[in-house]
């Protein structure tokens, strides 16, 4: 039974400045790996991280200077790789070439709060519930998202969920501004999703801005290519959809701000397509309505 109390890591605790973690195999703890800072300076690569009760990893607190690269996390017990900058910032973290599947709840990478992180080159596989395949947010107390956060060149393979709390779709590529706004310089580019389980791309919560995407293919999402719960604005160049199971945005009455920059198809010519006539997914507020981009 999982304790969230209990120091139950597989690698626990903080290490010192340049320390390295590489080619282990961690299998049946609470965590595989979850380290406190402040610290600077660590090195994950190559680890084995399977059939945890909670997260595959977590980075917690004034963790700075951090590679994670080239490992392999599967049935995780809530997300499979996680930074919380929880009370005190996270910076210039690196996410890279990391492979997650089925991570049982939450997300496949998560990145709460923190300052200047890259999440590139990864592949997130079969989301199941609360949560996508990779998540930015400001929500458990932490520092909000500040500096420049880049998510280039990962793919996610059936990620996103349907949400039993909320009773509706989460993305497979989602932000939640819960605790704060996100005003991070916020660039997706090179993002495949595959058969997202309903929304390829989700906003929600209190205002979001100054995010780009750039170069991003959906292919077969289950809703929207773009679903809108929260203020803000985003710009959009070369972002091309194909066989969603509903055309458009879905946008909730919060007033975001969809800049088409060009290049984009699939997702920008209304839900006529679909069937605007359609009910929406339950638990969506009565104001959301299917609409398109603006130039």
């Amino acid at each position: 039974m999982r304790v969230d109390r209990a120091q139950l890591a597989g690698i626990g605790g903080a290490l010192g400045g340049g320390s390295e973690l590489r080619n282990l195999w961690l299998q049946h703890h609470k965590v595989g790996v979850w380290l406190d800072g402040p610290l600077q300076g660590v090195a994950i690569r190559g680890l084995r991280i399977l059939d945890n009760t909670a997260d595959g990893l977590n980075l917690r607190r004034g963790v700075s200077d951090a590679v994670v690269e080239g490992n392999f996390v599967r049935n995780s017990g809530d997300d499979g790789l996680a930074a919380w900058s929880h009370r005190e910032t996270n910076r210039n973290l690196t996410f890279r070439d990391n492979v997650v599947v089925a991570p049982m709840l939450a997300n496949g990478i998560a990145i709460y709060g923190g300052r200047d992180i890259s999440v590139t080159g990864n592949l997130v596989v079969d989301t199941v519930t609360q949560g996508g395949g990779i998540h930015l947010g400001n929500r458990f107390d932490a520092v909000p998202l500040a500096g420049e956060i880049r998510i280039e060149n990962n793919r996610l393979v059936r990620t996103g969920s349907f949400d039993p709390n909320w009773r509706f779709g989460v993305g497979a590529l989602w932000l939640y501004a819960l605790d704060a706004p996100i005003a991070a310089s916020i660039r997706v580019r090179g993002l495949d999703v595959r058969d997202s389980t309903l929304p390829a791309l989700h906003m929600i919560g209190k205002r979001i801005e100054n995010v780009r995407f750039e170069d991003v293919r959906i292919d077969g999402a289950g809703g929207h290519a773009l679903q809108l719960q929260s203020a803000g604005a985003a710009s959009f160049r070369n972002v091309v959809a194909r066989g969603s199971g509903r055309a458009g945005i879905l946008a909730c009455g919060q007033g975001f701000v969809v800049h088409d920059y060009g290049g984009n198809s699939g997702w920008t010519q209304g839900a006529a397509a679909a069937g605007a006539e359609t009910p929406l997914p339950p638990g969506l507020p009565p104001e959301c309505r299917e609409t398109s981009a603006e130039e």
